[in-house]
Formats: structure tokens, sequence, C-alpha cells
């Protein structure tokens, strides 16, 4: 059976105020082509349809073309909600959609019910993980501690409670949203560490055949078994190496992976990150593969330059972003703020501030604990307001 595995398509969102819509709906047009052209038997979505949990109108008229594209094509599709999703709002009418094929899998509570597809040699069970929120579904779980880990081993332990009971040789699927242990993060992924630990490791997903990872915004690979698709654009600098793709996985008769392939997406406009001085920027042969892509320009002269961005848009004119780190001896000190913050997530900014206001130097574990409690109340607080229907 040949599935296509995709994640994190985040419609509705931009690249530093340059809208994307377009370029995600021919990222859909691509993916209904694969699917039609490359004899997919079924379509794995990993989550972060969306980009916000209140998607705007265009978003989700994009999404309803796609919906109807993809059973128009009769392959089924099976979808969870990620972390940037409203799980109740994308699962609005799955048991309708189910009918046209489109399986919705955003209900915790149906971790151990699987999408039943066959082919030749048997049945293939598909289980959908959404987004686990530890907080808020370790109780309906049994999960014996919080965080992610221990959400997820729950979760896992009714998928192989539920495959025990099908006939022997019944190959699985899981689709799960969560950040695996050994995947290379970017920029561009909303921070979801609770009580200090985000990463779990791969082993909880043991006992299936395949598992389709999303939430890391590139495609890894980290067993043969269990893949990260990555996103199918760029949503910041930070990706500027990633290859764009997504993953066609044909799983055997007896459950082993017997191919692998990436599938280029279509790129919209390449990235590129620019450093040194204005005028060597604007002088050198080099850079002149770049002056159709979107940019992001260091500059590093010792004195900022009169009207720096008009004078980087005459050659490249999709300037996006542009970051000052003059070059002088106590570099450290004069870095950007935004320079300094990149890569570090909340909790840490959190925690640096902190030591850096008071007196006493880094926290005591006991400190260390109020602090991440907070932050995890806070992201307790703001999920439940979603879910009753809040902004």
């Amino acid at each position: 059976m040949r599935f296509l595995h995709t994640s994190d398509w985040h419609l509705g969102r931009s690249f530093h105020r340059v809208g994307l819509l377009d370029a995600q709906a021919a990222f859909l047009d691509h993916l209904v082509a694969t699917v039609r052209y490359r004899d997919v038997d079924a379509v794995l979505v990993a989550g972060d349809v969306y980009d916000r949990a209140v998607p705007s109108l265009p978003a989700v008229e994009l999404f309803d073309r796609a919906l109807h594209r993809l059973a128009e094509a009769g392959v089924p599709t099976v979808m969870i909600s990620g972390n940037h999703d409203s799980a109740r709002r994308l699962g609005v009418g799955a048991g309708l959609l189910g009918r046209a094929g489109i399986h919705l899998r955003t209900d915790p509570d149906g971790v151990g019910t699987p999408v039943l597809l066959a082919d030749d040699h048997g049945e293939v069970a598909l289980y959908g993980l959404p987004y686990l929120e530890p907080a808020l579904v370790r109780e309906r779980l049994g999960a014996a501690k919080s965080g992610h880990e221990a959400v997820l081993t729950a979760a896992m332990d009714r998928v192989r409670a539920d495959l025990a009971t099908r006939p022997a040789g019944t190959r699985s699927v899981v689709l799960a949203h969560a950040f695996v242990a050994g995947g290379a993060s970017s920029d561009s992924e909303r921070d979801i560490t609770v009580g200090g630990v985000a990463a779990v490791p791969a082993g909880v997903f043991d006992g299936v055949d395949y598992v389709a990872l999303g939430h890391l915004h590139g495609a890894q690979t980290l067993t043969p078994r269990v893949r990260y698709s990555g996103s199918p654009l760029a949503y910041s600098f930070s990706e500027v190496d990633h290859r764009k793709t997504t993953w066609l996985i044909d799983l055997g008769a007896d459950g082993g992976i017997t191919a692998a392939e990436r599938v280029d997406c279509p790129v919209p406009r390449p990235l590129a990150r620019l450093r040194g001085r204005l005028d060597d920027l604007l002088d050198d042969p080099a850079h002149e593969r770049h002056e159709d892509s979107w940019i992001e320009a260091t500059l590093t002269d010792a004195v900022r330059p009169r009207e720096p961005m008009a004078r980087l848009a005459e050659r490249f004119p999709h300037t996006l972003s542009l970051v000052f780190e003059p070059e002088r001896a106590d570099t450290g000190s004069l870095a950007s703020y935004a320079q300094r913050l990149r890569g570090r997530s909340d909790r840490q900014i959190a925690e640096d501030f902190v030591s850096h206001v008071r007196p006493g130097g880094t926290l005591d574990p006991a400190e260390r604990s109020v602090l991440y409690g907070a932050f995890d109340d806070i992201r307790v607080e703001a999920a439940t307001t979603e879910r009753e229907g809040g902004r």
C-alpha cells in the first residue's frame, strides 16, 4: 500500500508579511496531482493544517477546496489536528466527511479507533494521534504522570491494545504530532515544551509499521519507520537549507517499508541569507543568483549605513528582513535582540531574564519548577479558552 505523508500546511500563514495563500494553493494542486499520477492509496496529513485556531476565511476556503478534490480523487485521507489547529473546529463534520473518505482524527478519546483500509495483502489499520496537550488529556488517557512522553505512551498503549485484537498480519500506521528526540527544529515551530521537557523518545511508537510525524518543519528520517515529512513551504529563514518535500511510502505485505521517496514541492521563491557590509553585498557578483530570492540580510558595517533597506532593494527587490551586527570587538554584547533570542524557547528566555535582573545567578530547582508551572498554566488556560469557544 502506498501512502503520501505530508504535514504542517499552516494554511493562512504569511512569510515576513508576504501572503502565501497562492503558494499554498499551488502546493495543494501539486499534492492532488501526485495522488492521481503516482498511484497513491491514502494521504496522511500529520497536523497543523491551519496556522491558527481561528483561521481566516480564505484559508478555510482553500482547505475546503482541497478536501473536495481529494474526495473526488477517490483516495482516502487521514488527517489529525496539530498544536496550531483548533481540534474542535477542525473536527466539525468529521462523521459526514468520513463517508467521503476524509477521516479527521481530532479527539484524543479516539486514538485507539483506527481507519481500516485494505489491499491484496489484507487490512492496514491507521491510527490518528492528534496533538495531545498533557494537562488537558492526561486523565482522559489514564497517563501515569504529566508530560508529553507519558500521554503519548498512554495513547500508544491504546493503539497496541486495539492492534492486538486484529487478525494476525494486520499492518499498522500511526499519525502523530509531536517533537520526537533526534529531530532538528527550526525557528518557525511553536514551542510545545511542558514541564521543561519537549522531546519524546522514538521508542514510544514501538510496535507499529510506520509513524507519520508532524510538527518539525524539516523532512527527517529518525528511523526507517519513523519520519517527519516537514512543511511544504518555508515559514522562516531558518529553513533556508530545507528541501521541501512529501514522503511517498510503500508498505509491503509483511509491514516492511519497501520504498521511501521524497517528492519535491513547488518552491514559490528561493530563500537566501546574506551577510557582510552593505557595499560588498551590493557589488559582489557572487550574489547575482540571489537577486530574485527572498532575502534576509545581516549588515556588519561598523556604522549603520544610510537607507540600507532602500539600497538593498535596488539589487534585491525581495529583501524581507534586515539585521544589524556591527563588526566590533565586543560583538557579543552588541548582537541584535532578535539574534540573541533566535532558537530559544519561551521558557529559556524567561529563565535568562529572571537570572539577569536579580542577584543570585541561575534559578534553583524549586524556582525553575515554579516558572515552568506558570508557563504550563498559561498554555492550559489558552487551550481551555479556545476549546470553550473563546478567542
